[in-house]
């Protein structure tokens, strides 16, 4: 195909597969003399320079999409990451990462790097994404990927796709599927550490008892009190911080009376959480 022959409709089927715009869809047809493989594979290879271009530049925006597969066994949460609200916000965005999504679940994806090498439409989701670089002009990355599995998985997602929460449960009825997406709802409002004192992290505990232990020993009141009592203290307000900062002790946002414990075991005193994910847009 001679320049001459580069038609409208070839530039404008060349931009509906690419997403890139007219002008790049010209100029790749002439670089590939019409041909249009080549030329897909020229604005790829421009969209790999954008990005490269901005990898310097924070992208703090984006989608978060969280859904469970349909037996509710696996739980997946996907950030598409961009730079600004307004793409972020845009209906083409958000279904492209739903798309994405669909291809974690339909392949049973176990990493970013395997949903990246992921083929959709024909290309891989790294060469989809770069596609989107090359359209929007904005940085644009896969930046977080999260699965869980249990015997009962529920999602959550909050606010306009700005946060994603998976709850893993032992159980799978409905009712305690559904008790899950107020667990993941809670998980969302107040950001638990871990499931229960048990599961908090070392690390956590050592750096939440160096600084309680600290604060005692600078109130005045406590000069010359014996280490046992300091430690004494110390452990008791870690319980107050346990009871605060972990899921199944803090207290159930729709009904304070009780706690989020008591409230699973509500519904089914046999059903435990067995872990959570909750991942936010810029953290």
């Amino acid at each position: 195909m001679s320049i001459a022959t580069i038609t409208a409709a070839d530039i404008n089927k060349l931009r509906q597969t690419t997403g890139a715009g007219m002008m790049d869809c010209r100029k790749a047809l002439m670089e590939s003399d019409g041909d249009f493989e080549k030329a897909i594979d020229y604005l790829r290879k421009k969209g790999q320079k954008v990005a490269a271009l901005r990898s310097d530049r924070e992208a703090k925006e984006g989608v978060i999409v969280a859904r469970t597969t349909t037996d509710h066994k696996t739980g997946f949460i996907i950030t598409l990451a961009c730079e600004t609200d307004f793409v972020a916000k845009n209906s083409d965005f958000v279904e492209f990462a739903k798309s994405i999504m669909e291809l974690a679940i339909k392949n049973n994806l176990h990493s970013l790097e395997e949903l990246l090498a992921a083929k959709l439409d024909g290309a891989t989701v790294a060469d989809k994404i770069n596609d989107q670089v090359a359209k929007i002009g904005e940085k644009i990355q896969l930046a977080r990927f999260e699965r869980l599995d249990a015997e009962g998985v529920a999602a959550y997602i909050h606010g306009a796709h700005r946060m994603g929460v998976l709850v893993g449960l032992t159980k799978s009825s409905s009712q305690v599927l559904e008790a899950g997406k107020d667990l993941a709802m809670q998980i969302a409002a107040m950001n638990p550490v871990a499931v229960d004192a048990d599961s908090v992290p070392a690390e956590t505990i050592a750096r939440e008892k160096e600084i309680v232990t600290e604060q005692i020993k600078n109130d005045p009141k406590m000069a010359g009190k014996p280490d046992e009592m300091i430690d004494k203290i110390a452990m008791g307000k870690l319980n107050a911080f346990f009871k605060e900062n972990t899921l199944l002790a803090q207290a159930y946002v729709k009904d304070a009376s009780k706690t989020v414990g008591d409230y699973l075991k509500s519904i089914d005193p046999a059903a435990k959480v067995v872990a959570f994910r909750r991942v936010q847009l810029g953290k």
